[in-house]
């Protein structure tokens, strides 16, 4: 998918293999951004298995990448899960992130419209996200693109 945004030729496509390194940069910044760096890196291990698990064919997990001028400017990871009060898969948006400097243009939203026509070719009729409350930038855009469901998310660390 290709469209043009204020002052930006954009592409959506699925990643590839060889956009590896620029992708490293993208995924960095948003572990970042969620207090994944220094201490609390990431370890390569589950760096390189979300890598490798786009490009399996018995993996549910995809990704997506914004493209401009050759560079990676955008990514959205996304899977597909069955649920209890559907018989379509379910569209999980994990991660979506795009380069800072280029935030407001539109990126995130195309991103978005894009996993949604990923979903749509799989058969769902629904996608859902969520972020942390303090992401103020990211609930501006998820409020103009979607509704809120309403659930709180409840987790327990199992060890």
């Amino acid at each position: 998918m290709s469209v043009t945004l204020i002052n930006l030729q954009l592409t959506i496509r699925l990643i590839k293999d060889e956009d590896f390194s620029q992708w490293s940069v993208l995924w960095e910044g948003y572990n970042h951004f969620y207090g994944r760096s220094g201490a609390n890196r990431l370890p390569n291990e589950i760096t390189n298995m979300t890598w490798s698990r786009f490009f399996k064919d018995d993996e549910p997990m995809y990704a997506l990448v914004a493209e401009s001028e050759g560079q990676l400017i955008g990514i959205a990871h996304y899977l597909f899960h069955r649920s209890t009060n559907m018989i379509a898969p379910t569209c999980y948006l994990q991660d979506l992130f795009t380069a800072e400097t280029l935030r407001g243009k539109g990126i995130g939203t195309a991103l978005i419209n894009a996993v949604g026509e990923q979903a749509k070719l799989k058969g769902s009729s629904r996608v859902y996200w969520q972020t942390h409350e303090s992401n103020q930038t990211a609930i501006k855009l998820y409020e103009k693109v979607a509704e809120r469901s309403g659930f709180l998310i409840f987790r327990k660390q199992i060890i």
